[in-house]
C-alpha cells in the first residue's frame, strides 16, 4: 500500500507515532511530574504514576513506551526490507539487516558510556542494544520465512520463553538486597560474598518470576559480563532478548496487514483493533500465571504492549492517513524521522540541563517559590522539550538523518 501521504510508501502515521514515543523519552515525562507536584489533584496523580514504571509486576503507560518503538520497528521493516529484497535479494537484504543491527549495538553500547570506565564497568546491552538484536532477529526472519511461519516463529519464541523461566530448575537465591544480607550475614555484601552464596546454594526450585530469582536473571549473573544496569542482573539481558524479538515480530503483522492492497482502511482497522484487543485479554489472562513484567519482557508482558501498540497504531493511521489530519502531528513527524539522532543527541546535549542556563537559577526558584512547588522543574522541562523540538525541525527541513 502506497501511503496517501507518500508516494514512497512511507506512512505519516508511522513517523508521527514513533515521534510520539520519542517525545515521552525525550522529557515530557518529567513535564507530567511536575505539574502533579504544582497540582496535586487526583488527575494529575494519575497521570504521574502512569509515567512511572511499574516496581516489577504490572503495566503503565510508561511502560508501553520501550515496547512501542520495538514495535514500530518491525512495521518499518516490512517496507524496507520487503523493497530492498524485491531489488536486491534475500541473502544481500539479510547481511544488511546484519550490518544494521550490529552499527545500531555499537552506538548502544557508546550511549551507554562507552569505553569511559575501564572494563568491567561496561554496559554491554541496554536500550539501543536491545532495538538492534530484536531488529535484527526479526529482519532475518522476514527476510525467509513466509507470514503463517512468522506466526509460527512469534508463538514458539513466547511460548518457549514462558517454558523456559516456568519449568527449567534454578538455585533457590533471591539476587535482591535484603535477600542478599540475610543470605551472607551482612548488610552490604561484597560481589566476592554473593558469588559464594549463590555457588554454595544447592537447592533447586522452578516457576519463579520474582525479582532476582527467576531463570532470566540468573543467567544474567551467571553469564552476562561486564556492568549490569541492575548491580545483579539487567532488565535488557540476553535471554529476555528473545521475547523482544516477538515484539517486532508483532509490529511485522502490523506492518504486512498495513501493506496490503486487497483490503481498504476500514477492513484494516478493523483487524489493527480486533487483535489489539485480542492481545490484551490475552496477556491479562495469561498474566493470572505468568505475570506480566517489563523488567523480564514476560511474553504476557509481550501481548499487552503489543495489543495496546496496535490500538494507538491504527489511532494514529485513522486520523493520519485515513482522514488526513496532519498539522497537528508535524512536530511528532519531526522527532520520528530522526529517533536515534535526536535520541543520541539528549544523551549528549542533555536538553533539560542546557535549559538550565535560560530558566534555571533565580528564575527557577522565583517560580518555585511564587507559582508553587516543580513549577521550576515544569519550566525546566518546558524549555528543554523547546530545545529538543528546535532541533528536529533543524534536521528535517536540512534533510539531516541519521541512516543506520
Amino acid at each position: 500500500m502506497n501511503a496517501p501521504n507518500s508516494p514512497s510508501g512511507r506512512l505519516m502515521s508511522l513517523d508521527a507515532l514513533r515521534g510520539f514515543d520519542m517525545f515521552w523519552i525525550l522529557g515530557a515525562d518529567a513535564l507530567v511530574h511536575a505539574l502533579s507536584e504544582v497540582n496535586g489533584s487526583a488527575l494529575a496523580r494519575f497521570l504521574a504514576a502512569q509515567l512511572t514504571h511499574k516496581e516489577w509486576a504490572g503495566f503503565a503507560f510508561y511502560d508501553l513506551i520501550f515496547p512501542l518503538f520495538v514495535f514500530i520497528s518491525g512495521v518499518s521493516l516490512v517496507w524496507s526490507l520487503s523493497r530492498q529484497i524485491a531489488e536486491h535479494g534475500r541473502a544481500v537484504t539479510a547481511r544488511r539487516v546484519v550490518t544494521r543491527g550490529a552499527i545500531l549495538f555499537v552506538i548502544g553500547i557508546f550511549y551507554s558510556g562507552g569505553f569511559t570506565n575501564p572494563w568491567p564497568d561496561l554496559r554491554l546491552l541496554g536500550v539501543l542494544q536491545r532495538i538492534a538484536l530484536a531488529y535484527t532477529g526479526a529482519g532475518l526472519l522476514f527476510c525467509f520465512l513466509r507470514p503463517r511461519a512468522l506466526v509460527a516463529a512469534a508463538a514458539l519464541l513466547l511460548a518457549g520463553y514462558w517454558a523456559l523461566l516456568t519449568f527449567v530448575p534454578i538455585r533457590d537465591i533471591q539476587l535482591e538486597k535484603a535477600a542478599l544480607a540475610r543470605v551472607t550475614g551482612t548488610a552490604s555484601p561484597t560481589p566476592a560474598q554473593v558469588r559464594a552464596a549463590f555457588d554454595a546454594t544447592t537447592a533447586r526450585v522452578t516457576g519463579g518470576y520474582e525479582p532476582g530469582r527467576n531463570l532470566t536473571n540468573h543467567l544474567d549473573y551467571q553469564y552476562l559480563p561486564g556492568r549490569r544496569y541492575d548491580t545483579w542482573y539487567d532488565p535488557e539481558g540476553f535471554l529476555s532478548t528473545l521475547p523482544a524479538v516477538a515484539t517486532c515480530l508483532l509490529g511485522v503483522f502490523a506492518g504486512l496487514l498495513l501493506r496490503r492492497t486487497d483490503l481498504d482502511d476500514a477492513r484494516k482497522l478493523r483487524l489493527l483493533v480486533t487483535a489489539g484487543a485480542a492481545a490484551l485479554v490475552a496477556g491479562w489472562l495469561w498474566h493470572l500465571q505468568f505475570p506480566v513484567v517489563k523488567k523480564l519482557w514476560t511474553s504476557s508482558f509481550v501481548l499487552v504492549a503489543g495489543g495496546w501498540s496496535a490500538l494507538l497504531l491504527a489511532s494514529f493511521y485513522y486520523m493520519v492517513d485515513v482522514r488526513g489530519w496532519r498539522r497537528w502531528c508535524v512536530p511528532f513527524v519531526w522527532i520520528g524521522m530522526n529517533p536515534i539522532t535526536l535520541y543520541v543527541a539528549s544523551n549528549v546535549i542533555r536538553f533539560r540541563t542546557l535549559a538550565q542556563r535560560f530558566v534555571g537559577g533565580d528564575i527557577k526558584a522565583w517560580l518555585d517559590a511564587n507559582v508553587g512547588a516543580g513549577a521550576g522543574q515544569g519550566m525546566l522541562a518546558i524549555v528543554g522539550l523547546g530545545l529538543m523540538f528546535i532541533l528536529a525541525r533543524f534536521l528535517h527541513e536540512r534533510r539531516i538523518f541519521l541512516r543506520v
